[in-house]
């Protein structure tokens, strides 16, 4: 069974469930579109949080900041880093700046 976790942005005004179920905060929100406007990056109007979005090359699901998870011990989970001009590398797994 996958494991749910809470989260929210870092003044503690909006709050959501990784089931992609907004808790409270709808009105605080604030939505940034550019380009071709289907990524939706949603920020906490108040503090400027950025705890999850939209993406443009998945737009059926939802990314999160793990960062805004409650209970995550951020030094026990080890992304994989990209610096950008090396996605095909870093998304294959091939990440050659390590």
């Amino acid at each position: 069974m996958a494991q749910t976790y809470e989260g929210g942005c870092y003044c503690g005004r909006v709050r959501f469930r990784v089931t992609a179920e907004l808790v409270s905060g709808a009105e605080a929100l604030t939505t940034y579109r550019f380009n071709t406007g289907t990524a939706k990056h949603t920020f906490c109007a108040t503090c400027g949080v950025h705890a999850f979005y939209v993406p443009r090359s998945d737009p059926d699901k939802i990314d999160v900041n793990v960062r805004c998870l409650d209970g995550v011990d951020l030094a026990a989970i080890k992304p994989h880093a990209f610096d950008g001009q090396n996605w095909e590398h870093a998304v294959a797994g091939r990440v050659p700046w390590k």
